[in-house]
């Protein structure tokens, strides 16, 4: 079993790189960050096609969180101040809002700064695990 929570992204999206490398150097959460092209996804328990729609959290126990509940884990993991935000994002009506927050942004993610074609999102809807 894994000692730590994983977070997976898009290495090939440069938003994506370009903001975890931000969140590793100012939050310093605890857990292992990679890209979901260089994951081990059948030993996170995880699918190709949820790892392209969203950022994934994996805890060490195998439970997956994604989009904006990932960010609220990874946030609760930073600690500090860092954690209430995570909190907060885990209540309703605050989580439906960030759910549409992250959807608007996963989908445009393109269009941001350090975004390219590469970036963008399938379209497709992947069931919640």
């Amino acid at each position: 079993m894994r000692r730590q929570p994983v977070l997976i992204f898009d290495g090939d999206c440069g938003f994506c790189t370009s903001s975890v490398g931000v969140v590793q150097r100012l939050l310093r959460p605890r857990c292992e960050v990679v890209a979901w092209q260089q994951a081990d996804l059948d030993l996170l328990g995880v699918t190709a096609e949820q790892a392209r729609y969203e950022a994934l959290w994996v805890t060490p126990t195998g439970w997956v969180y994604g989009g904006a509940q990932a960010v609220a884990k990874l946030l609760l993991s930073a600690g500090g101040v860092w954690s209430v935000a995570g909190a907060v994002l885990t209540l309703p009506p605050v989580r439906w809002a960030a759910h549409g927050v992250y959807r608007l942004v996963a989908g445009n993610r393109m269009r941001l700064p350090g975004g390219t074609a590469a970036c963008a999102v399938p379209g497709a809807k992947v069931p919640r695990t």
